[in-house]
């Protein structure tokens, strides 16, 4: 008797289902394999979850300029195109095994296995691996192993009628779906149990500060529709980091340690951070990978402790030119001690505009050092401040070619108008931000078309380390016409207006806009 899908193995029959229920098999048992390898990450370690464990390894390993790439088009945005890129590839890669699986189960099986193997062995190189990282992959791939032999082998004694053999393929289909699914949702609701980040922040109550920011005055902020205003609002604070998964660490578990080259190791909790002097900066942030007239950067009210008085407590070696940095995933960041020592405004930050620091940017505590791109001076989720030099180690975007030392270089941008915004002709209100932190702004002038350089009017400057808005009222005549901006610093130097890009220390080059005048 002809059997509809396949041959009898001892007590078993291969099915040969179609290539589209093939590949849905195969798609069924990877998404087993990382819901549950994400369930058991729960109780490991969350990063330790074979989904992120990939994500971080593409995140390591992606060249340069498809990183800019990926900033400039998608923005904050970014995790989540390389979480939809990642499951494409997944999905892909699923249908392929699934297309194998319908002559070959013992081959199909064996290259999922060899993924689970690769997953295993990428978990051990993360920067916080325990041999403990691996289990997720092992005990998810043979999770995954075994869906895939349940939806391609039924018992033979079943095999008597095609119709109750399809019913049974897609019954299993289902199952392993939904257990994927329930896996996968499991390991979130655990999680969120084990590690209440929400809770434990709205429990957290902000420090009394000592030495308050000094306030900031209408003159400073100046409301133009479509102006960025000074002080920009948490939500809306530019996001640029290599964490995939978020970090979960409350102020219970969090733990700094301050060691290296010092008179005295210095570990702290939170508790013991929190019997310290409080005290407030503004200070504006800019990410390394922000084009000429970009969004990445943003000013805040940033509470904590001083940097300076934490190290001064260890006793740092006059020898030591470097702190390094660690977040509680593994990222390091390498920042020069004399930006930090004696700095006053170098923060131990864990509040950002009078509320906790967000999950996004740091909870429980991060760095702040104004003056330095991000990169090397505003490591978020930090655990671990190691004094050191710079010819002894080195942090985690140096090792990939970017600038050691990185002064945030000067900086203005066109807010108002719109680029090819449509105007009437008559007055027009130009107006935008420049930044020069640790100079400060001097001026900014605008050229419209080819025409001189006219000093623009700027808003009262509020310290060396934030921006500045400005604004500019032009008499605008019907035509198309190029607006043009540069900065000077308060050292007199001028914002150069040769194009570079972000790497290695910094995009420059002046932002410009076209309109039409009607």
């Amino acid at each position: 008797m002809a059997r509809p899908f396949g041959f009898t193995h001892r007590h078993f029959t291969h099915r040969h289902p179609g290539r589209l229920a093939a590949s849905a098999a195969a798609a069924a048992a990877a998404a087993l394999v990382l819901g549950i390898g994400h369930l058991v990450a729960v109780f490991i370690a969350p990063v330790s979850s074979p989904f992120f464990v990939l994500g971080a390894t593409v995140v390591d390993h992606t060249p340069k300029w498809l990183k800019d790439s990926a900033i400039r088009w998608f923005g904050a945005n970014d995790k989540l195109a390389l979480a939809i890129t990642m499951a494409a590839v997944m999905a892909v890669a699923a249908a392929m095994i699934g297309l194998l699986a319908r002559r070959h189960l013992a081959w199909a099986a064996g290259s999922l296995s060899a993924l689970g193997l690769v997953v295993a062995g990428a978990a051990l190189l993360r920067p916080t691996a325990t041999p403990l990282f691996v289990v997720p992959a092992v005990i998810g791939s043979l999770a995954g192993i075994a869906a895939l032999c349940a939806l391609f082998l039924v018992p033979a004694e079943s095999d008597q009628q095609a119709g109750p053999t399809r019913r049974g393929f897609l019954l299993a289909l289902t199952g392993v779906a939904a257990a994927a699914v329930a896996a996968g949702a499991a390991g979130r609701f655990v999680g969120t149990r084990l590690r209440d980040i929400a809770g434990d922040r709205a429990a957290f109550v902000l420090p009394r500060v000592t030495a308050p920011a000094p306030p900031v005055t209408p003159e400073m902020d100046r409301v133009v529709p479509g102006l960025t205003r000074f002080i920009t609002p948490a939500a809306s604070f530019y996001r640029v980091d290599t964490a995939l998964q978020l970090p979960s660490l409350t102020r219970g578990q969090w733990r700094l340690r301050i060691h290296g080259m010092v008179e005295r190791e210095i570990r702290l909790d939170f508790d013991e951070l929190s019997a310290r002097r409080a005290v407030e900066s503004l200070i504006t942030l800019t990410c390394v990978s922000n084009e000429v007239g970009g969004d990445l950067a943003g000013t805040a009210l940033w509470t904590g402790y001083r940097l300076s008085d934490l190290l001064a407590e260890a006793g740092p070696s006059p020898e030591a030119d470097m702190i390094l940095s660690r977040s509680v995933d593994g990222f390091t960041a390498s920042t020069p001690s004399a930006a930090v020592l004696g700095n006053p405004d170098a923060l131990l930050a864990v509040a950002m505009n009078g509320e906790p620091l967000p999950v996004a940017h740091g909870y429980p505590a991060r760095m702040i050092v104004p003056g330095l791109y991000g990169y090397v001076s505003a490591t978020k989720w930090v655990v671990d401040l190691e004094l050191t030099r710079f010819d002894r180690a080195q942090a985690y975007w140096t090792e990939r070619g970017w600038a050691t030392r990185a002064p945030i270089k000067t900086s203005s941008r066109i807010d108002v108008p719109a680029a090819f915004a449509k105007l009437d002709a008559g007055p027009v209100t130009v107006a935008g931000v420049a930044w020069a932190q640790g100079r400060g702004i001097e001026a900014v002038e605008i050229q419209v078309d080819e025409g001189p350089w006219q000093r623009t009017t700027l808003a009262a400057a509020y310290s060396l380390d934030t921006w500045r808005q400005w604004t500019w009222t032009w008499d605008a005549s019907p035509g198309t016409h190029a607006l043009r901006v540069r900065a000077v610093d308060a050292t007199g130097s001028v914002q150069t207006d040769a194009r570079s890009t972000p790497f290695p220390d910094g995009a420059t080059g002046w932002h410009s806009r076209v309109v039409m005048v009607r």
